[in-house]
């Protein structure tokens, strides 16, 4: 059995193509170790970056591999994030 085996991770596809994140809201039980992998196409355009404003986190996409984002889990919250330009938004809300 792995240590990660109590780990919540989930997958958001990114495609610039079809204009969002999909899923574009995705749950996670609070007080869970929680992680977000982000998929990504190669025609990204402002999509190639995706910020998390209240956690700090600036990830550049490459559309070669998946970008793993923590998500902190101790408490209730919804943690907004967009593409670099802020014209595409998806959440994630910790119950």
């Amino acid at each position: 059995m792995s240590i990660f085996s109590k780990d919540q991770t989930k997958k958001v596809v990114v495609n610039a193509e079809n204009h969002g994140y999909k899923p574009a809201t995705v749950t996670f039980k609070q007080g869970k170790p929680a992680q977000l992998k982000f998929i990504s196409s190669n025609n990204m355009g402002c999509m190639n970056e995706v910020v998390f404003k209240e956690l700090g986190i600036d990830e550049k996409l490459d559309g070669k591999k998946e970008v793993t984002i923590d998500i902190p889990t101790d408490k209730p919250a919804t943690y907004n994030y967009a593409c670099g330009m802020d014209m595409f938004h998806g959440k994630v809300v910790v119950k």
